[in-house]
């Protein structure tokens, strides 16, 4: 699975590559090239294949060989013409219960924080949107909807919380309902806002998700609402996954653990999102 890299920032990468120095004349096995990829990879949030090839002076057949590689231990997730970070939210919903749990915290108060009064609200899947319910007043009234079973249990002891439960064939990984009885339901549905689980958060990816069938419910779930919010802990910034949702400009708010870095806040800003950094 493949996403796009313009060609604009494939040309900044060359620029870059230009004023880094690697010692190309010395033999380098393909392990310690690797290695430097991940390290480049870490700093400069996406390589070029073509770029790599002068970089480390070997065929592009060759880093294309180390890439596909390292995708295959699921250290980086390619695209077209070279890879991004790999985003750690994409294992089974058990395991990511203990990821970055300070993180999901801090994200998940600020965003209960945000649901007003009599508003209709959808709640997506995930461990941020799980913890959320956790902060919400005992005796707020409001609509919830989501297709999680997870969340629509959890909300059985808010009294005043009037929960409908979207059906469709459930998604075991995740633990949410998807498919066509899933979009058939939220079509009845006009809410205020849409709180959305990502796994990544990336400059030119935009928001990803790691399953093709959930980032389509993902994107239509936006259509739904006035607003968007999307919850994001600290490992998911900078990070892509298999299956884009859309672009940056699809949400209307980023509720972020810290300061996202100047790349990725420029194209939040140029995007129309507001962006709400929290503190642990």
């Amino acid at each position: 699975v493949f996403l796009l890299l313009g060609d604009s920032e494939q040309h900044n990468m060359h620029n870059r590559a230009q004023t880094r120095s690697f010692d190309e004349g010395k033999p380098m096995l393909a392990s310690q090239r690797k290695q430097q990829i991940l390290q480049i990879l870490t700093e400069e949030k996406q390589v070029m294949s073509g770029e790599l090839s002068q970089r480390f002076n070997v065929s592009e057949d060759s880093i294309r060989r180390d890439l596909r590689e390292l995708a295959a231990e699921g250290k980086l997730q390619r695209v077209h013409g070279g890879a991004l970070p790999v985003s750690a939210a994409i294992a089974p919903i058990e395991t990511r219960k203990s990821v970055q749990i300070a993180s999901k915290q801090a994200v998940a108060r600020a965003a209960a924080a945000l649901i007003q009064p009599g508003q209709v609200v959808i709640v997506d899947g995930g461990t941020t949107t799980a913890a959320m319910i956790g902060f919400l007043p005992a005796d707020l009234s409001c609509t919830v909807v989501t297709h999680s079973p997870g969340i629509a249990v959890a909300l059985v002891d808010h009294p005043r919380i009037e929960v409908i439960l979207l059906g469709g064939r459930v998604f075991k990984h995740s633990v949410v309902a998807v498919g066509a009885e899933t979009l058939a339901g939220m079509a009845r549905i006009n809410a205020d806002l849409f709180f959305m689980g990502v796994t990544g958060v990336h400059p030119r990816a935009g928001f990803t998700t790691g399953d093709y069938e959930e980032a389509g419910i993902k994107r239509a779930l936006t259509a739904r609402a006035a607003e968007t919010v999307v919850m994001a802990s600290r490992e998911k910034l900078n990070a892509a996954s298999a299956f884009a949702i859309g672009e940056l400009s699809l949400a209307s708010t980023l509720i972020v653990d810290g300061e996202p870095d100047a790349a990725l806040r420029q194209q939040l800003v140029q995007s129309g999102v507001e962006i709400v950094p929290v503190q642990r």
